[in-house]
């Protein structure tokens, strides 16, 4: 009678595959440039670029692309989300106010800039965690690998690919995954 309440026991709990909930950024709050919370359920419906920014790196002119990239489809629903990060050769040392004043007079950044985090290693912020971590975005295993690594973020706020550092913001892949409807 042992015997079958424990095979009866493991057969009903120890088989039973855990149920993985695919969880959208829409749950993240973050600090912005300006020291303020910013709930990313304000981008809802919106298709989002996010991207780990640095402004003492060879990548760092892609500012510009990025800028024009915004303005170009910001009224078509898309986005892009800077995340500033000092994790590849202090590239990154200032504080928040430079980098703002740093983006806004070398390349007249305007799409939300938010506070300084970390994008890997012990102390990488939850957002990050989430973004490189399939058994939290649900889709995708990655490791940050440079400054501007970036993530696209369907309108319903899942992680749909991953673009290398240095495939530039206007690159046809990207720009295909802006203008399709799905």
């Amino acid at each position: 009678m042992r015997i079958f309440f424990l095979v009866l026991l493991v057969a009903t709990t120890g088989c039973a595959q855990p149920q993985t909930m695919k969880v959208s950024i829409h749950s993240f709050t973050v600090e912005d440039i300006n020291g303020d919370s910013f709930s990313m359920t304000s981008l809802k419906g919106k298709k989002v670029m996010i991207v780990n920014t640095a402004s003492k790196c060879g990548l760092t002119p892609q500012y510009k692309k990025l800028e024009a990239l915004y303005q170009q489809y910001k009224d078509q629903g898309f986005t892009i989300v800077g995340f500033p990060a000092n994790n590849f050769m202090w590239q990154e040392p200032g504080s928040n106010e430079d980098i703002k004043t740093f983006c806004e007079k070398n390349y007249g950044v305007t799409f939300p800039m938010m506070a300084k985090v970390s994008v890997k290693g012990r102390s990488q912020s939850p957002l990050y965690a989430f973004l490189t971590k399939k058994e939290q975005n649900g889709s995708i295993d990655s490791s940050v690998k440079w400054n501007f690594q970036k993530y696209l973020i369907d309108a319903d706020g899942f992680l749909v690919d991953v673009i290398a550092p240095r495939t530039q913001p206007d690159d046809p892949q990207v720009i295909n995954w802006i203008t399709n409807a799905q």
